[in-house]
C-alpha cells in the first residue's frame, strides 16, 4: 500500500475519494493527524498531513517517529513525500519538480532513530542512498510522460526551522553540495529505512533560497503562498497520474 505525506495543502486532493480517517496510536505517541484511508486513480492510499490539518506543527516539533510508524503498522510499504524546497542551484526554477537522490541532514534535537539504546537496541542501518532507488525510476519514468518541469536528482539540504535560512548559510550549503533546500527530509527519510519502507520525495520549488535569484533581498510569505498555491494542483496531478499508470 502507497502512502503519501504532504502539507496541508494536499488535504482535499482532487479526485481522492475518502473511505475512512483512523486514529493510529504508536508507542512513539501521537502522529501529526488521523490518517486519511482513500482511493486515487482506482487504487487505496493513505494520507497524511505533516504539519497537521491546518499546519499547527513546526518542522522540528513533528512526531516523525510516530508518523511512520502508524503507517507501517498499517501496511504501508512504500511511501512518496511531498516536500515543498526552495532552489539553490542556478538552473533549478521556481515551479520545477525535483526528484532528489542524496540528503545533507543538518538537523539538530530530533528524534531521529527507534533504535536508540532506550527503546530499541542500537542498529546502524545503511543510508549511502538515502531514497529508494527502485521507487525514484518508476517516478521519473511517470513524470517524464507529463508536461512540467522536472529535475532527476537533487542533493536536499534539511535544515532545522522553521525560520528560513541566511544568504551565507545557503552559500555554506551550495559548498557542500546541496541543490535544494527544505525543513522535513530528516529524520522522516532515515526512520522509513529503518522500517524497511520504499521511501522517495518528490519536491515543488516555491522559491528560490536566500540570497538567490528573486530572493536576493529576502522572502516574503506572500511569495511562498503564491506560489505553493500554484504548484499544489500540478502535484496532485502528478499523483493522480503516478497511481494511476503505475499502481503505487
Amino acid at each position: 500500500m502507497l502512502a503519501i505525506i504532504g502539507g496541508s495543502g494536499l488535504c482535499n486532493i482532487e479526485g481522492l475519494e475518502i473511505i475512512r480517517r483512523e486514529i493510529v496510536r504508536t508507542p512513539y505517541g501521537q502522529p501529526s493527524e488521523p490518517l486519511i484511508f482513500g482511493n486515487l486513480g482506482g487504487k487505496e492510499v493513505i494520507f497524511l498531513a505533516r504539519h497537521g490539518a491546518n499546519h499547527t506543527l513546526a518542522p522540528h516539533h513533528i512526531n516523525y517517529r510516530a508518523n511512520i510508524w502508524a503507517l507501517q503498522s498499517v501496511g504501508v510499504k512504500s511511501i512518496i513525500s511531498i516536500a515543498s524546497v526552495g532552489s539553490i542551484e542556478k538552473s533549478i526554477k521556481v515551479g520545477d519538480f525535483v526528484i532528489p537522490h542524496q540528503i545533507i541532514d543538518y538537523t539538530y534535537g530530533r528524534n531521529n532513530t527507534y533504535y536508540d539504546g532506550i527503546d530499541n537496541p542500537v542498529k546502524h542501518i545503511d543510508f549511502t542512498y538515502p531514497y529508494d532507488m527502485s521507487l525514484r525510476e518508476i517516478i521519473i519514468q511517470s513524470v517524464q510522460k507529463l508536461t512540467y518541469n522536472f529535475v532527476t536528482e537533487g542533493v536536499y539540504a534539511a535544515t532545522q526551522g522553521p525560520r528560513l535560512e541566511t544568504a551565507a548559510e545557503i552559500d555554506r550549503y551550495e559548498k557542500d553540495g546541496a541543490t535544494i533546500v527544505g525543513m522535513t527530509a530528516m529524520p522522516e527519510a532515515v526512520l522509513a529505512r529503518e522500517l524497511n519502507l520504499s521511501y522517495v520525495a518528490i519536491c515543488p520549488v516555491a522559491n528560490h533560497a536566500a540570497g538567490r535569484g528573486e530572493s536576493a533581498e529576502g522572502i516574503s510569505s506572500a511569495m511562498l503562498n503564491h506560489s505553493s498555491q500554484q504548484t499544489i494542483k500540478n502535484t496532485i496531478d502528478i499523483l493522480i497520474h503516478l497511481v494511476k499508470t503505475y499502481g503505487y
